[in-house]
């Protein structure tokens, strides 16, 4: 497509629609006088982006050890292939979660030493999973691990779900992550770094959990996580501190990053969504930049919760018809928070929210889950962008899915987001310009109707327009 300005600017645009596009090259644009501009300014720049993908859990790949060997390998080309969404991002767990087929720990046996561990329990379904991917990825990505919580025998109720580490076991649950480290070194899988605990306010008590204040994790951090990786050779590991939900996040960075001492061996916070259906929490993300402007803001975990997922009925995902955990569980006064909602509007509206507020990197939950929403021993359903009937060998790609590919497949790792401007209120918008010099333009419309629009860049301009209820990435590399 050529302009008649002094550059010439190339375009791609791709759509996911709820008409049926999904990650539709389009060629035809609708043109109106009356189009509202987006301006794009590449000379301001804001964070650096690390990644965007989703999580490695024993569900997935246990889900994938059940289907034939064509689906599976359709599976992990469509995350991991430059042809797919190309996840740049990941997350697994430490011990087992919620979607985990049972409860199990590397360390079942009280010694303080840890002689006895052992991943032998990710060796038939998580780590062939992780292995393949990382075969299929021509650019690698990275990978973090997160505990939901340590053996029991280390907590001071002696049991899986809440309670807290006993201070004396402070320094072995150290000694656990570059145990863990080491392990999966061994399998030839290198870890980039943590969270200190996944959800450390805990999750009312349902599933595997444990306690810490934000005063609690900065001390183990402080004084036994950071100092043990770094003795044992492990100081380049990325420790990312929190990992709950964005509202909470005043008091979680205002102790982490205190001080220099406090703030040595962080390298950055992680958010989650679970807080509302709809509401990003923008002050709360600009907040935690603002205390620390030089460290990660990455959204660790994000999903479909509470939800039978919905299997091939795309229209489904487009609708306002799905609610969260606080639809029915959350206090009275917070109730609000969480109305009915659509899932793909949920997701676009989070992920360009989030990249408009300082986060350099969003992270998926489960990858695969099946037509119940699981496996799941607690039986805490939920959805995924790919949903299996394992027993028939099908596969289902969700309109999530290609939500997902809008950000992972375009906004590469070191991308830089930059600023932009959407003169029609409804339709939200991010930009980044990636490191091979393109572009990567993502828009939402969540109207009813088709929005016509001007695309401004430099001196250029081109006339473009998204259907309704769309999801758009434009690519713009310019001669």
């Amino acid at each position: 497509m050529k302009c008649s300005k002094q550059n010439e600017l190339n375009f791609e645009v791709y759509e996911t629609s709820a008409s049926g596009n999904k990650l539709t090259l389009l060629t035809q644009f609708s043109k109106s006088e009356a189009a509202a501009k987006i301006v794009i300014d590449t000379t301001k720049k804001y964070q650096t982006i690390t990644g965007f993908g989703g999580a490695f859990t024993e569900s997935s790949a246990y889900l994938l050890n059940r289907l034939g060997k064509d689906n599976r390998k359709r599976i992990i080309d469509a995350y991991f292939s430059r042809e797919g969404a190309n996840y740049s991002l990941t997350r697994t767990h430490m011990n087992s979660c919620d979607f985990s087929l049972t409860q199990y720990s590397y360390t079942p046996t009280p010694d303080k030493e840890l002689k006895d561990f052992s991943v032998k329990e990710d060796k038939e379904d998580l780590i062939p999973m992780i292995k393949d991917a990382l075969e299929t990825s021509k650019d690698g990505f990275k990978i973090f691990a997160s505990p939901w919580t340590a053996s029991p025998w280390m907590k001071d109720n002696n049991h899986w779900v809440g309670g807290k580490l006993l201070p004396e076991y402070y320094d072995t649950w150290a000694l656990f992550f570059s145990k863990y480290l080491k392990a999966y070194e061994a399998e030839g899988i290198d870890i980039w770094g943590f969270t200190v605990e996944n959800e450390p306010h805990g999750n009312g008590n349902n599933w595997e959990s444990m306690h810490y204040t934000p005063e609690e994790m900065t001390d183990f951090v402080q004084h036994h996580l950071g100092p043990k990786l770094e003795a044992d050779g492990y100081g380049d590991k990325i420790i990312l501190g929190y990992d709950q939900n964005r509202d909470g996040l005043k008091e979680w960075v205002d102790a982490m990053y205190k001080d220099e001492k406090t703030s040595k061996y962080f390298n950055g916070t992680a958010i989650h969504w679970y807080d509302s259906t709809y509401e990003i929490f923008p002050e709360a993300l600009q907040y935690a930049h603002n205390k620390a402007p030089n460290k990660y803001l990455i959204e660790t975990e994000g999903c479909i919760d509470s939800e039978v997922p919905a299997w091939k009925d795309d229209a489904w995902y487009w609708s306002k018809e799905a609610t969260d955990w606080g639809y029915d569980w959350r206090e009275e006064s917070k109730k609000y928070l969480h109305p009915k909602y659509a899932p793909v509007f949920r997701y676009a509206r989070d992920i360009i929210g989030c990249l408009n507020n300082w986060v350099d990197g969003w992270v998926d939950w489960n990858m695969v889950l099946n037509r119940q929403g699981g496996p799941n021993w607690f039986k805490n359903w939920c959805a995924a962008p790919i949903i299996v009937d394992e027993i028939e060998d099908e596969i289902y790609f969700t309109p999530l899915y290609y939500t997902m590919a809008h950000f992972s497949k375009y906004i590469r790792p070191g991308a830089e987001v930059i600023k932009v401007d959407s003169f029609d209120k409804e339709v939200m918008v991010t930009a980044a310009k990636n490191p091979d010099g393109t572009v990567a333009v993502v828009l939402f419309n969540p109207t009813e109707e088709e929005k016509k629009f001007t695309l401004e860049l430099s001196e250029n301009t081109k006339d473009i327009s998204i259907q309704a209820k769309a999801l758009q990435t434009i690519i713009i590399s310019t001669n």
